[in-house]
């Protein structure tokens, strides 16, 4: 068993094996927690997906006419809002920062309960109104799985931040039916680093969970759009302007979104597990003025794009989408931001493409060519990430005749974006509790030069104590410092080749620390 044991962690074969694994386990959890959303969103509204429906009562509370739209975020927020305060605070808010947390800080470790926590509260969330997206959350549940099942075979730190990322690109990809958008997402925001066994591994899990979940779930297509054509190489020009504006909407939405939580932060003075009831009354105002916003709003997206809405009220839906995830998540609700980037970009583009039309009618413009253009666009502004925002939208629509001027406005929206702001809509949110990740002190030099052999004390023939992780000797100090910071006090076992070699506590890195720092005064 033991040997079982040292070649699932040690060896490449069984990274392989855990990427299955995890694969596995990413593509359930996708099916079951859009099965969550869709059955409470059916028990509150009476429909699979309310935002098309318009100002209508549910026919599960006929009594109440359109006015559950005010209580539904209410009775959400008194069952979700005490569920993650008891038991998973992490799992307020859009997930995505935390995990970038977890594995930049802490080793890749992510508590257990915060899958099924953040499951949970975010199905509710969204079933109830909440007005973003499922990717945050089916991040954050498919890495604490994969953080989970690493723990608990003991897995060295660095293989363990390769476990959450693998989670992360499976719940990507079985969540938009986009498995390459899965593994550059976790490379990309995740691991924020690029690397041959990281896209190895990644890839498995991806193809695994989108195997799985096209096999539980059948066709999982979000949008279904008809065929776009660039049309001329004279339209370019305007695909630009249009990357330029979404850039600077992409970065407007980011700061919106913390403006609204900072206002909910400083009105809030109550208990933090009844905020979200409470803010629902607010949430519930805007359902009711606009019922567009309810939930993920994918319809609402797709008649965007097909060109069913004017654009006074295409306009009118940005700033709906823009309040309405702020205002979930500054309450306290729990839901990604990723979709609402879409649900943005998608609008905001369709409306440009008609202003455009109707200025040069001579070069025949498709406006829903250029809101899926924005999609993409408004994305890359807001999280930086211009190679997964490009894929994503390929995916979720099948069409290259847009890659052209798809891939420019992105890198453009992308471009401007990192010229306002280097952080993004991820790292902002980390920013502002303190944490900068983009910051490379030289005690992280430090320990990213120096390996754990080069530091550890030399071992006897003690053999590794069952209950604590072990350390493997070539991985550099700076990514078990999860690890070790997670069991002070105790000699963790240094393994080279399957054999104990060493161990290595905190307070060696420590001695270590002091000594560069001594040979630096020198």
């Amino acid at each position: 068993m033991r040997a079982l044991h040292g070649a699932l962690v040690g060896s490449r074969p069984g990274l392989v094996g855990l990427a299955l694994i995890i694969g596995v386990g990413a593509g359930i959890g996708s099916v079951l927690f859009h099965e969550l959303i869709l059955g409470v969103t059916w028990l509150v509204t009476g429909r699979d997906d309310y935002s098309d429906a318009g100002r209508v009562a549910s026919p599960h509370l006929p009594w109440l006419g359109v006015w559950f739209l005010l209580l539904a975020p209410v009775v959400g927020g008194l069952v979700h809002g005490p569920l993650v305060q008891r038991f998973a605070p992490e799992a307020r808010g859009h997930g995505v920062p935390e995990v970038m947390l977890a594995v930049a800080r802490r080793g890749g470790r992510i508590p257990a309960t915060v899958a099924g926590v953040k499951a949970l509260a975010s199905g509710i969330c969204i079933g109830t109104g909440g007005s973003v997206g499922r990717e945050g959350p089916i991040v954050q549940i498919g890495s604490a799985l994969g953080s989970a099942i690493g723990q608990w075979l003991r897995v060295p730190a660095t293989r363990l931040v390769l476990m959450v990322a693998c989670g992360a690109a499976g719940g990507i990809s079985a969540t938009f039916d986009a498995p390459v958008s899965g593994v550059v997402f976790g490379l990309e925001l995740i691991l924020r680093s690029f690397s041959a066994e990281a896209f190895g591994v990644l890839v498995i899990s991806s193809v695994t969970a989108n195997v799985v979940a096209e096999g539980i779930a059948g066709d999982r297509a979000i949008l279904t759009l008809p065929h776009f054509d660039l049309g001329s190489p004279a339209q370019l020009p305007l695909y630009a302007l249009l990357g330029l504006l979404a850039g600077l909407l992409g970065w407007a939405f980011a700061r919106i979104l913390y403006v609204v939580e900072d206002a909910c932060d400083a009105v809030w003075r109550g208990p933090e597990w009844l905020r979200p009831a409470v803010g629902g009354l607010l949430l519930g105002g805007l359902l009711l003025a606009l019922p567009q916003m309810y939930g993920v709003g994918y319809p609402v997206l797709e008649a965007a794009v097909e060109g069913r809405y004017v654009v006074g009220f295409l306009l009118l839906l940005v700033v709906g989408k823009i309040l309405a995830a702020g205002l979930t998540i500054g309450i306290g609700g729990s839901g990604g931001v990723f979709a609402p980037s879409l649900f943005i970009g998608g609008t905001v583009g369709t409306a440009f493409g008609f202003a455009a039309a109707a200025l040069l009618p001579g070069m025949h413009l498709d406006p829903g060519a250029f809101g899926l253009v924005g999609m993409a666009a408004v994305f890359a502004g807001a999280a930086h990430a211009p190679i997964t925002a490009v894929l994503i939208v390929f995916e979720l629509t099948g069409d290259y005749a847009l890659i052209l001027p798809l891939m420019a406005a992105v890198v453009l929206a992308t471009g401007l974006s990192h010229l306002v702001s280097r952080d993004n809509i991820y790292t902002l949110k980390l920013l502002r509790r303190g944490i900068d990740l983009a910051a490379d002190t030289p005690t992280d030099e430090a320990l990213r030069r120096v390996t754990v052999a080069q530091v550890m004390r030399p071992a006897g023939p003690v053999a590794p104590d069952p209950a604590l992780p072990v350390l493997t000797a070539d991985s550099p100090v700076h990514d078990v410092l999860g690890v070790l910071a997670a069991h002070r006090g105790d000699a963790l076992a240094v393994l080279d080749g399957g054999e104990t070699v060493g161990s290595l506590a905190e307070h060696d890195v420590l001695d270590h620390l002091r000594g560069v720092r001594s040979a630096g005064t020198g």
